[in-house]
């Protein structure tokens, strides 16, 4: 673990934290809504795969992310880079290949969660096809009641126009900024997990909460679907 730390620092403060900081100058409010120690999760919307960069360099503890288990298990040297570097960076493998990707995902969250740690999560599930906020899944609401820890809504901007679906270079001059808002609290419905009327309405505050923070215009309906629809 101290490796890995050591790791995702010099990531932060050396190897790219840096470069972002100079070439985009991203602005971030409500850092003191995030403990600084504890247990808590950070729900985002999701408009880019750079928020998964712009969000651990804003925030000043580590941020663990769940990711696909593929980018850990290709083959050769390069594989065993590429997994080394993202366990480095803050992301542990979740499978979502099979009926039970959902519950192993919860699992695994839920697990990092009682370790203590800052668990970032996108409750869409996937990158909006249009930076419009989509409908959240229900798993965050899951493991912030099984975890029993606060939810912190996190409201990214401008990160799609960073490097757009398709474009190999990324564009300069971005402005490119993080909202985070207050600590939601859903202790009142500890012990209530498997009611899925509890899930369904704690994942719409908490997806309201995240509209509010970023402006987005909102549609109910899974950004998967949307892609699907789209042929994406």
């Amino acid at each position: 673990m101290a490796e890995s730390d050591n790791f995702y620092r010099f990531l932060k403060k050396v190897a790219i934290g840096p470069a972002i900081e100079v070439a985009y100058h991203p602005w971030v409010e409500g850092l003191e809504n995030i403990p600084e120690t504890g247990a808590a999760i950070l729900a985002s919307n999701h408009l880019s795969f750079s928020d998964s960069i712009f969000l651990p360099i804003a925030v000043p503890r580590k941020i663990t992310f769940l990711a696909k288990a593929e980018y850990f298990n290709a083959p050769g040297i390069k594989g065993k880079v590429t997994a080394a570097f993202f366990r480095g960076a803050g992301q542990v493998p979740v499978d979502r290949t099979g009926g039970n990707a959902g519950t192993a995902a919860i699992a695994t969250g839920v697990r990092l969660l009682k370790e203590g740690h800052l668990l970032g999560i996108y409750p869409e599930g996937t990158r909006s096809p249009d930076a419009r906020l989509y409908r959240g899944k229900t798993g965050v609401a899951r493991m912030a009641l099984e975890a029993r820890v606060p939810v912190i809504p996190v409201g990214m901007h401008n990160t799609e126009k960073v490097q757009p679906v398709g474009r190999s270079r990324p564009n300069f001059g971005v402005d490119v900024g993080i909202t985070i808002g207050k600590p939601l609290d859903f202790s009142r419905y500890y012990g209530m997990e498997d009611d899925r009327f509890v899930l369904r309405s704690l994942t719409d505050e908490i997806t309201y909460k995240i509209m509010e923070l970023s402006g987005q215009e909102y549609v109910d309906m899974y950004a998967s679907r949307a892609k699907t629809i789209a042929g994406d």
